[in-house]
């Protein structure tokens, strides 16, 4: 069986044996819908120089700019499923809406959704922004695959939000995970970014899973456990559009059948065009991430190492490539047991610290990524003259059919990656995924109500293998950021957040020298009561 149907099954499996291992006479509170409700109000400004710089703009969900002068206002209420908790059965939903300047457009929904959960098993339905697995949220740069970068996309989403506990292990192994299918919102971004002269995609259809297992237990007071996983994600469906003899041609329109859905799920089935051809890659653009992450949680203090192995497609997702063809006649006969195994390279890998009891300094994050090696520098497939298949310059993020791993111009993974909403000549592709980073991100809280981090980031690139710099470039990239919460009695007061950060960009990678300071004021608190059960 294909390992990613085995991990996506043992998930679904899970969530329906989870319901054996209930205790008798749990959940037995009624039911209270309405109760819980929180409502959200956030203003917010940002002014630089030129270019608002990365870590003022970067991993917030989209919802930023990179216009030198931006703002919002949002407006939000959500009901979380964990006030339900206790209980067979949650709800949960939420809206979240703002009105921006010198955004990509003028009004954005950045979250509508609702959830249910039963027993363990969450059905969502809308769009939500999902904060990353296996890292730190605010410290990290962000996961390759599943990055918290851009606006999240409509989707439908069965989920193990939680690790649950494997019967029969004696509490050792976890599982939790998700499967999504969903739809890009981006067309007329695109249009507009294009201007119809260069190519994008339309009604391009999105799917997402992840598989995750965790080796401890909690239980027996053991401080260590061992966390691995598989995400992968996948673009199909739509039309894509090019330029051909000065004229918009649809030279591409995938399927969106049964059939398209599950060659979604287990890649297969061929690229329009390709299919029959010795070269022929499984539909739809095709990407994702080994992870796994060993934790030490002690009393005082803990760490992690973690590791995020990126990929674009089988040759780099399995590290092996058949190589064994014959020649003359039997040039695309499979003849010999001869395999080409690729470097181990292209890894973000992390290492964190944590101190519990900790107040100016509590959390460290430090991460090196590399992504120069994409399988080799040649791509070629055999052919009658050449036998010897080589696969190769794979192109992250990019794709020769759809726009890429990008939603509303954002990299939908890590903003490291150079983002399309970056370039001026209007073509959404990522000019920059290969490169060499090393990332640095440090938090505190010397007081209950005031929290600080610091994110520094320093970053060699050499564009793309297809479109290489002309010499190596060089990018600083630094946060300073401090939050304020007032504590006070005043009703009108309580639940007000101020947060004030300065950024910095120096180098060529990222338009040059960017600075700017961003002032965000947030006010939360509750719209519906709890109601006493």
């Amino acid at each position: 069986m294909n390992i990613k149907t085995l991990i996506m099954t043992s998930l679904l499996v899970a969530t329906t044996a989870s319901a054996q291992n209930e205790e008798p006479g749990a959940h037995k509170q009624k039911a209270q819908p309405l109760s819980g409700i929180t409502y959200q109000v956030d203003k917010q400004i940002t002014l630089s120089n030129k270019t608002t710089p990365l870590w003022l703009n970067a991993n917030k969900y989209g919802l930023s700019s990179l216009e030198k002068s931006n703002g919002y206002i949002l407006v939000g209420a959500e009901r979380r499923l964990s006030e339900d908790e206790g209980r067979k059965w949650g709800v949960g939903y939420g809206l979240e809406a703002a009105v921006t300047s010198g955004f990509t457009s003028r009004f954005v929904v950045q979250q509508a959704y609702v959830e249910g959960r039963w027993l363990h098993g969450v059905l969502s339905i809308g769009s939500k922004e999902h904060p990353l697995e296996l890292k730190n949220d605010s410290l990290s740069s962000g996961s390759q695959t599943l990055g918290k970068n851009a606006r999240p996309v409509p989707q439908v989403r069965l989920a193990l939000e939680d690790y649950w506990t494997i019967p029969g292990t004696r509490g050792w192994l976890h599982l939790k995970g998700h499967i999504a299918y969903g739809k890009m919102t981006d067309d007329n971004w695109q249009h507009e970014f294009t201007q119809r002269k260069s190519k994008f995609s339309d009604d391009v259809l999105f799917h997402s899973k992840a598989g995750y297992l965790k080796i401890g237990n909690e239980e027996v007071f053991c401080p260590w456990s061992l966390e691995m996983g598989l995400e992968m994600a996948c673009l199909f469906g739509g039309s894509s559009w090019k330029i051909v003899n000065g004229e918009l041609v649809n030279f591409s329109k995938g399927g969106t059948g049964l059939g398209d859905y599950w060659r979604a799920f287990v890649p297969g089935g061929a690229e329009p065009g390709e299919k029959g051809t010795a070269w022929e890659n499984a539909e739809g653009d095709q990407l994702g991430s080994w992870v796994a992450r060993l934790n030490y949680d002690g009393d005082y203090w803990g760490f992690s190492l973690y590791a995020d192995k990126f990929f674009e497609d089988h040759s780099s997702m399995l590290q092996l490539d058949y190589d064994g063809y014959g020649t003359g006649e039997e040039w695309n006969q499979k003849k010999k047991h001869k395999y080409l195994l690729y470097d181990f390279k292209d890894w973000l890998l992390g290492l964190e610290l944590n101190f519990k009891q900790g107040t100016w300094l509590r959390n460290i994050v430090f991460e090196y990524l590399y992504t120069k090696y994409q399988s080799g520098p040649i791509y070629h497939d055999h052919t009658e003259n050449i036998s010897t298949h080589v696969c190769g310059t794979d192109n992250y993020y990019n794709h020769n059919i759809y726009s890429g791993w990008q939603h509303w111009g954002q990299v939908m993974g890590n903003p490291l990656y150079r983002s399309p909403l970056y370039n001026t000549d209007g073509l959404i592709q990522v000019e920059d995924n290969r490169f060499i980073a090393y990332h640095l991100g440090f938090s505190g809280a010397p007081q209950d109500n005031i929290n600080y981090r610091v994110l520094a980031t320093y970053q060699e690139g050499w564009g793309t293998y297809k479109s290489p710099y002309t010499h190596k470039r060089h990018n600083v990239s630094l946060l300073v950021e401090a939050a304020y919460q007032p504590i006070t009695q005043k009703k009108w007061l309580k639940g007000t957040m101020v947060k004030l950060g300065y950024g910095m960009d120096f180098g060529s990678i990222l338009r040059g020298v960017n600075y700017g300071f961003q002032l965000t004021v947030a006010k939360t608190g509750l719209l519906t009561k709890n109601v006493k059960r």
